[in-house]
């Protein structure tokens, strides 16, 4: 490298966004991720003995997945590849792979190649990669936002060791915040920035554990902020709310945020709590979930978690999925919200859902029966001379309009599928049931 390209990658590395600047040199710099990257820990100990495997490192965004990456690349004495998940092909990726081999062969160095959002590769691309990572051709880096074991094909995830990183934590985040406001070589430590603890705990907040964006709304508000009479450039709460601007929906529609936050709605539903359901329902909403989706599920908990002890929840949900096709959104949040809230409150019962679970696991293990005789259809002349309707009697021609006979088949004679609650308006139908079991006629 000669004294002008010198010079010119020096001018870049100064005007590359403060996150990357910040980016930690060596592993005692790196900030968080303790679990995995901690002295003594598998990962750590691979690094700093060089005897790396094929990795998935699995994170919300600025947790630190490309900054290991590149610092495994500066530890390591292997060959470092990158290749970009969005821009590169199959015939790409065979290239690599054949320099990968040539390079072990004439010189006896492996290779260490750095995937970024891998999960942005398809199946034919994740089929390339495969017999390389198989034999050991490449040391295989992948990072990705999305949950691996949706994402990345299972042959190749098999051969991979899985790392999830975490969000990182205030404590983290402020040292993080710190570092960069007092390095003067590659922070922000020049510019005599003062952060007050009101801004700096708001930047946090509002970051929630991603650096990234703390770190590009920090440098925002330190360039556009004036310095003072004694050269400071104070930065208050109101400098790094116009910096950041809006808080960032983490929410990806396919992945692991789509399950977990659904979950959880569901979840907080039949846990009769509203406030928590209703705070999934706005994340989802905000995120632009697909309101439909929302719907169809609200319908499927109110026959499997409430049930019969509040037989009007099932009406309830299907007039909000109703109420949503005629209306559409944004309106249609206040309907959907009103349901919501009717499910959070209403009793509780999976009696239903139980009894039809128990009545199918009895048609796979004891077969299908033979209907009683006296139940099947006599519509048909023949149908009578072989005895079918026989002995059938009208409930209506009796008192109550209810009298005893055997409904199943002979093979599952007394067996009991439906077990009502003693919640709501299913206590009615347990009574109901029992004074008719119990009953002479």
């Amino acid at each position: 490298m000669d004294l002008f390209s010198s010079a010119g990658e020096s001018k870049r590395k100064k005007e590359a966004p403060l996150a990357t600047r910040m980016r930690p040199e060596t592993l005692d710099e790196f900030v968080g991720q303790e679990e995995i990257i901690g002295p003594g820990r598998l990962l750590r100990r691979s690094i700093e003995a060089d005897r790396l495997s094929s990795m998935i490192l699995f994170g919300p965004p600025g947790t630190g997945k490309t900054t290991l990456a590149f610092l495994i690349a500066k530890y390591t004495e292997a060959h470092f590849e990158t290749l970009n998940a969005v821009s590169s092909g199959v015939a790409d990726v065979r290239k690599m792979i054949q320099e990968a081999k040539e390079r072990y062969s004439f010189y006896h160095r492996k290779t260490v190649v750095f995937i970024d959002e891998i999960h942005r590769f398809n199946k034919g691309q994740q089929d390339a990669l495969l017999p390389a990572v198989e034999a050991g051709t490449i040391i295989l880096i992948g990072a990705t936002t999305e949950n691996p074991y949706y994402e990345v094909n299972a042959p190749l995830l098999s051969r991979s060791r899985v790392f999830r990183l975490s969000l990182l934590n205030k404590e983290e985040m402020r040292i993080i915040l710190e570092r960069a406001l007092t390095d003067r070589e590659k922070g922000l430590g020049e510019y005599n920035a003062v952060l007050s603890l009101e801004a700096r705990d708001h930047l946090i907040r509002v970051a929630e554990g991603d650096a990234r964006v703390a770190l590009n709304g920090l440098e925002l508000a330190v360039l556009t902020t004036e310095p003072d009479a004694k050269g400071e450039r104070y930065i208050t709460t109101d400098i790094i709310e116009d910096s950041v601007q809006q808080r960032v929906i983490r929410y990806d529609k396919v992945g692991e945020n789509h399950y977990d936050t659904i979950s959880a709605f569901i979840k907080s539903i039949r846990g009769s709590d509203p406030d928590a359901a209703l705070f999934y329902l706005a994340k989802m909403l905000k995120a632009g979930e697909d309101p439909k989706f929302i719907a169809r599920r609200m319908i499927v908990h109110a026959a499997e978690d409430i049930g019969n002890a509040d037989p009007q929840a099932l009406q309830i949900a299907v007039a909000a999925a109703q109420a949503l096709e005629m209306v559409g959104l944004p309106e249609a949040r206040i309907p959907i919200a009103q349901a919501v809230i009717y499910l959070a409150t209403a009793p509780k019962s999976n009696a239903s859902c139980q009894a039809i679970n128990e009545a199918i696991k009895d048609l796979e293990k004891s077969g299908q029966g033979s209907v009683p005789m006296h139940l099947r259809d006599a519509s048909h002349s023949g149908s009578k001379k072989m005895g079918y309707g026989e002995g059938y009697l009208y409930p209506h021609d009796f008192s109550g309009h209810y009298v005893k006979q055997e409904y199943l088949p002979a093979e599952l004679r007394g067996r009991r599928y439906y077990h009502p609650s003693e919640e709501g308006y299913e206590k009615k139908l347990k009574e109901r049931l029992e004074k008719w079991r119990t009953s002479e006629n």
